[in-house]
């Protein structure tokens, strides 16, 4: 396989990594993150300017083109810098959705807003009784008249608490765990009958609970076709699922690095504790847990990047090296810096608690083991 990059994603990855760099330090994040909306609006529409809302999408969609590599290298720099703004939520996971299935009419009214940074949006994949089994559907949406009422319950909708269009995954069809029979709906944030009540999570994003009372939508709102959500819905989770996975190494190589520089300022018995043959060690094991994990991961995307019928398998194996080695990195980190570790004040503490709730994201580490296991060869 052939991982040098283009001229192109190269400097897709250097203006990233040059921005994080000059324009999101800690501080700004912490600011950033203490908004209402969880995120800042001016920077979310920075980042439209600067085109990359516009990365995964096609041309004619007003889009850049942009595949499973662009993705990568713009999510582990965003996991580098602890980034708050809503990508996930607005652009692989909602528009992930409307690029495979929406209708022309439908990109015009959704997927352009969303590329252009006006239209802040989710996909509502989760349920109370799902856990990490997306086929677990028990939302409900049936006929009527000419269009459908939707009545249910979906959590942890990331940033869906001020989103002005929610993906709704509802069974129109067969039993609650079947594949078949789930229908993808466009719904919107103001829709009647919709309760939202959101809530801050623990990696200082948002999310939010919904509930559908009789929520009525016509039936223009479906994207696709009726009963056969269910591929688009598991095949935007995977390249979710990857795009968190790239985030995580970012998470990974710079807890790693700002240890290593720690432990070379930070002086015990009249020298540093980077000179302690034991720490070395321990750092060495840090470093080794990157590289597995940037090589595992630049073997899984290119193998979606290729179509490769084994790529659901190896973006199982990616997930549970990040959220096992992620893991371990992070506890590293958090105890070579010493109490300091679990401040608030220290960057530290927060790259851990976004690197753990990523090993929670789309299916644990033990979640991801069992499908490796069960995916066929």
């Amino acid at each position: 396989m052939d991982f040098s990059l283009s001229e192109e994603q190269s400097m897709l990855a250097d203006s990233v990594a040059k921005f994080i760099d000059a324009d999101y330090d800690f501080e700004s994040r912490q600011q950033f993150a203490s908004d209402k909306n969880g995120y800042s609006e001016a920077m979310w529409r920075t980042f439209a300017e600067l085109g990359w809302t516009a990365v995964p999408f096609s041309e004619p969609d007003g889009g850049l083109d942009g595949g499973p590599i662009e993705l990568m290298l713009m999510m582990e720099q965003f996991g580098r810098g602890l980034v708050v703004e809503p990508y996930l939520a607005n652009i692989v996971l909602a528009g992930g959705t409307l690029r495979r299935n929406a209708n022309d009419a439908q990109r015009t009214k959704w997927l352009q807003p969303l590329i252009e940074g006006e239209l802040q949006s989710s996909l509502a994949f989760a349920e109370p009784q799902s856990r990490f089994e997306i086929t677990d559907v028990a939302t409900s949406a049936r006929k009527d008249g000419d269009g459908y009422l939707l009545n249910g319950n979906k959590s942890f909708v990331l940033h869906g608490e001020n989103a002005g269009m929610i993906v709704i995954p509802a069974r129109t069809s067969g039993n609650q765990r079947d594949e078949h029979g789930i229908t993808l709906f466009t719904m919107p944030g103001d829709a009647d009958g919709l309760t939202r009540r959101g809530y801050a999570t623990v990696d200082g994003l948002r999310a939010a609970e919904l509930s559908l009372d009789n929520v009525r939508l016509p039936a223009d709102c479906v994207l696709g076709e009726e009963g056969e959500g269910f591929p688009t819905l598991s095949s935007v989770i995977d390249e979710a699922t990857l795009a968190v996975a790239a985030e995580a190494m970012g998470i990974m190589q710079k807890m790693h690095d700002k240890t290593v520089e720690y432990t070379k300022s930070r002086v015990q018995f009249g020298v540093p504790i980077s000179s302690f043959q034991a720490l070395q060690h321990r750092m060495v094991d840090t470093l080794m847990l990157c590289e597995q994990s940037r090589s595992l991961l630049y073997w899984c995307v290119m193998l979606v990047n290729a179509g490769d019928p084994q790529a659901r398998k190896a973006i199982s194996a990616l997930k549970y090296q990040v959220g096992t080695a992620g893991i371990k990195v992070a506890q590293e980190a958090v105890q070579l810096h010493g109490g300091m570790g679990v401040t608030w004040d220290l960057d530290i503490a927060h790259y851990f608690k976004r690197m753990t709730a990523i090993d929670l994201m789309f299916g644990n580490a033990d979640h991801h083991l069992d499908r490796f296991i069960s995916t066929a060869a």
